[in-house]
């Protein structure tokens, strides 16, 4: 379900492959990004912290609780 207009209001990674978090307004709770493509993790990260670090809005595609995609407004 696409979740549009949204503002990152937290990123988190660790040490750890593929383990990178975010927290989205108006959605509950921290959402891991999909993992299963490093490249795709990664991709979806920048967009995320982006958007957080200029105050950009974004639109976050949520399957199974778990952020598949974004896009930086």
């Amino acid at each position: 379900m696409w979740y549009n207009n949204k503002t990152v209001t937290r990123t988190y990674t660790s040490k750890d492959s593929q383990n990178c978090h975010a927290s989205i307004s108006g959605i509950s709770g921290w959402k891991k990004i999909k993992t299963g493509a490093a490249d795709g993790v990664t991709n979806v990260f920048v967009i995320l912290c982006a958007a957080k670090a200029n105050g950009r809005p974004v639109d976050v595609y949520l399957v199974n609780n778990q952020i598949e995609r974004a896009t930086l407004r």
